[in-house]
């Protein structure tokens, strides 16, 4: 190897000596350092249990407490190929290779070139023998570079991109705890609608049997030709309440398709069969206000963000201060590829280099006051993502409460309109009340009876909207690693053709 390796030794012993000094000085950093926000929240919940306060709440696959196997397969179908998740999973990815961006700032750079040269000096053949004057030389080097951090601008970018990927994933399982939340809420919804309009049709079936019998009762003279109008106007007054249960019902059911991933009436032929309104199983687990701060994704994203926003401070203020840098190259040259090896040219270089921010206007001051500003807001969002995050799980238990107890007060009213409407066709077939309190009873009797099926979609609703307030979402592995397109044929190839400019419109100018 001849010359090369004791100059490569003697550049090494240098490099390494600097790089010590470097390293040594390199432990500082400007700018603020974070501090977790210190929240205060209320220790009970104001429409909670009054009983004393328990373990944070286990919330794992809340919607298997709606005993609906539809459900529960939906859910998984919409966490495998909703578009949502599947931007969330992008950005995850994104997060980590700018995370692994960052920590390659942190350590020098080593590129490497080589060349051949072939040429003539000129002057035509003017060797002792004739000979042209062409040369061939080979060249081969090794450059280096390596930004001392001084003052920690690449460290606090490094803790800046390590937020990002934090607050990224928590933002994932935000999408998540959403998507299990609207796709369980719209089948509801579905199933609400489906039942709604299936009494409705068995009602106004009935009451067109109604109708009949009293046309039949008018012609034996014991009804009025205004009982039959009365009769036959409720019958299609029910009747004409459909078309709108169905139209919401087919909105239900492509949003719960959309929500998978799939085209709007996909879902359609598998739910028409349809199925019981789902209702909750026992009381969903609320713990205290202070679990809502590590179990709902949004909060712990939030308080990612403003983590990162205050390690953006640093990267901005490190920038007001010098820079060095080292950088060292070591180059060799010969006629022949073999000469590299054995060195018949070596050259190399390695020192220090000092920037220093002299005058800029207040360009980089300015880029400080950005930063603190932003941190400022960002801290805002969060202490909003609390406020909220409090102010959900205090209307949804309230409305849970005041529902169940709406359903309770409902079913009562349903019962007593059915004997009202018992006691009513008794008086009527006895000749001791007009057909008018029969119609009545009957109009009371569907309008208490939707209202019931209505309040259990409600309830059931309500229940959702709490275990998501709650922080309830999808808690298993969900694989972020895969990409949605997997490029193929990355590496060097033939160029495809270029694409060919559309043609002009009619009309227009070629």
């Amino acid at each position: 190897m001849g010359r090369v390796l004791p100059e490569v030794h003697r550049l090494s012993r240098r490099l390494a000596g600097l790089l010590v000094g470097a390293g040594l000085l390199a432990g500082c950093s400007v700018g603020p350092d974070y501090e977790a926000p210190d929240v205060t929240v209320p220790a009970r919940w104001a429409n909670g249990s009054t009983a004393a306060p328990v373990a944070a709440p286990q919330l794992s696959a809340w919607w298997r407490r709606l005993n609906d196997p539809t459900l529960d397969a939906l859910v998984r179908e919409a966490v495998a190929g909703n578009l949502d998740v599947a931007t969330a999973k992008a950005n995850v990815r994104n997060a980590r290779a700018t995370y692994r961006q960052a920590v390659g700032a942190l350590f020098p750079q080593v590129v490497g070139d080589a060349s051949a040269i072939h040429g003539d000096t000129g002057g035509g053949r003017d060797g002792p023998f004739g000979e042209a004057n062409t040369y061939t030389r080979y060249n081969a080097g090794l450059a280096a570079s390596w930004e001392i951090d001084l003052f920690g601008g690449n460290r606090r970018n490094m803790e800046a991109s390590i937020y990002g990927a934090d607050a990224a994933e928590d933002e994932l399982s935000a999408v998540l705890l959403a998507l299990v939340g609207d796709v369980a809420t719209y089948y509801v919804e579905a199933r609400g609608y489906q039942a709604r309009t299936a009494f409705a049709r068995r009602t106004a079936a009935s009451q067109r049997q109604t109708a009949a019998i009293t046309r039949r009762m008018m012609e034996l003279g014991s009804a009025s030709a205004m009982d039959v109008a009365n009769a036959t106007g409720l019958a299609a007054s029910t009747e004409a309440g459909i078309p709108r249960l169905e139209t919401a019902y087919a909105q239900s059911v492509h949003r719960v398709s959309v929500l998978t991933g799939r085209t709007p009436a996909t879902l359609a032929p598998r739910l028409a069969k349809g199925g019981p309104i789902p209702a909750p199983r026992g009381r969903l687990p609320v713990g205290i206000p202070a679990n809502v701060l590590s179990n709902r994704p949004d909060v712990r994203a939030a308080e990612r963000r403003y983590a990162q926003a205050t390690a953006r401070i640093g990267i901005a203020e490190a920038a007001r201060y010098p820079s060095v840098s080292l950088s060292g190259d070591l180059n060799t040259t010969g006629a022949r590829p073999g000469d590299l090896a054995r060195g018949s040219s070596i050259s190399w270089a390695f020192g220090p280099s000092l920037t220093v921010p002299i005058f800029n206007a207040g360009q980089l001051a300015a880029a400080v006051e950005v930063s603190e500003a932003q941190r400022d807001a960002s801290f805002l969002a969060f202490q909003s993502s609390v406020l909220v995050a409090l102010e959900e799980v205090e209307n949804a238990l309230v409305a849970l409460a005041k529902e169940q107890e709406r359903s309770a007060k409902l079913a009562s009213v349903t019962r007593s309109y059915g004997e009202s409407l018992r006691l009513a066709r008794e008086l009527f077939e006895n000749g001791s009340t007009s057909f008018l309190e029969v119609l009545n009873g009957e109009r009371s009797l569907y309008s208490a009876e939707d209202s019931l099926l209505q309040s259990r979609v409600d309830i059931a609703t309500y229940y959702i909207s709490l275990a998501k307030a709650l922080g309830g979402g999808w808690d298993r592995k969900v694989d972020v690693l895969t990409p949605v397109i997997v490029d193929r044929n990355t590496g060097p190839h033939l160029s495809p053709p270029m694409p060919q400019p559309p043609p002009p419109a009619p009309g227009q100018p070629i």
